[in-house]
């Protein structure tokens, strides 16, 4: 980026459904950020969402935006199975990469993705939304004090009900339907921020539903010195989707921990301690805040979300699915 526009991050929206709307519904009132083009598969599409946003340029192809040389990062909101091709067109052309998650289909996409991205020297990250949520930050600030000890046990979960629809992405195994890739891809990035590792040992479980994929699922973790987690996800539930970190010392309780607002710290010996965000924006935002600082500062990756770890996360969840015998068709 020159001198010029340090100042101001121009983005590129590629895939506008209802994540991408709501990440530029934030996007477009966050400092910092300008949002310069839109891209649909189709002009009608994409000309309605620059209009919704006041965006100047609207795209009919991906490709189109790709090549538009006034973009310094592109967020994707694609469908599971186009992320990896969509991440490496943009970086192909010059491009840093905010992607939805899950990032991509298994790891070795994410591997591939992570190995061009060094190469060319440029940004790229996993949108996983929730860690940078302040909660979640106050609750890692918490973690390295040492105000709970050493972590013992997570428990977590996140489940919807989707409803049946056999031809919607949710279920559709073509589309990268299921769980674990959509909604159970949360407890599990959750339990590699808390323990800093992947797990030793996995047992786990899965419903597979008439469509082929995981409508259910439960998981435990164990890991090296004995500390485990316990995690579920459901497309078809509604869920407490709370988590609960018990360590030597204390513990702490997240509610509604995607989307977190709160967090209580509860010592063994003292008084609990919650930390409250009292923000009107949804939160997507904090995220974006991240990736500029990032490529403000020159930097090709966020320690909050390093692509290595989204590269081990999509390992761990290969061997989830392995478990269950349950595999997409890609490339």
């Amino acid at each position: 980026m020159t001198e010029q526009n340090q100042r101001v991050i121009r983005w590129g929206i590629l895939g506008l459904g209802g994540i991408s709307n709501s990440f530029t519904s934030e996007l477009v009132n966050t400092p910092g950020a300008k949002v310069c083009a839109v891209a649909a598969r189709s002009k009608e599409k994409a000309e309605q969402f620059a209009a919704k946003f006041s965006v100047s340029r609207a795209y009919g192809s991906y490709k189109e935006l790709t090549h538009d040389p006034e973009i310094d990062i592109v967020y994707i909101g694609t469908i599971h199975p186009a992320h990896k091709d969509n991440v490496m067109d943009c970086l192909r052309r010059g491009k840093s990469v905010l992607c939805e998650k899950p990032f991509t289909m298994n790891a070795d996409e994410a591997r591939e993705i992570a190995d061009y991205a060094r190469e060319r020297g440029l940004f790229v990250m996993e949108a996983m939304w929730t860690r940078f949520l302040p909660a979640i930050v106050q609750v890692r600030k918490w973690l390295a004090d040492g105000r709970v000890g050493e972590v013992k046990l997570l428990k977590a979960e996140f489940g919807f009900d989707a409803g049946w629809n056999p031809e919607g992405r949710l279920l559709n195994k073509e589309l990268g339907g299921g769980t674990l890739l959509d909604a159970g891809i949360y407890p599990v990035s959750l339990a590699s921020m808390v323990f800093g590792m992947q797990p030793s040992r996995i047992v786990s479980s899965a419903h597979i539903g008439e469509t082929g994929v995981d409508e259910q699922y439960s998981v435990i973790f164990e890991y090296e010195g004995g500390a485990m987690a316990a995690l579920q996800g459901s497309v078809r539930l509604q869920m407490n989707n709370d988590a609960w970190l018990y360590g030597t010392k204390g513990k702490i309780h997240i509610p509604e921990f995607l989307a977190a607002k709160k967090a209580t710290l509860y010592p063994n010996d003292g008084e609990p301690e919650t930390f409250k965000d009292d923000r009107t924006l949804g939160g997507q935002n904090f995220q974006a805040l991240e990736a500029m600082r990032c490529l403000l500062m020159g930097k090709t990756g966020s320690s909050v979300m390093p692509i290595d770890e989204t590269v081990d996360i999509m390992g761990t969840m290969d061997a989830i699915r392995a478990q269950w015998d349950l595999r997409y068709n890609v490339k």
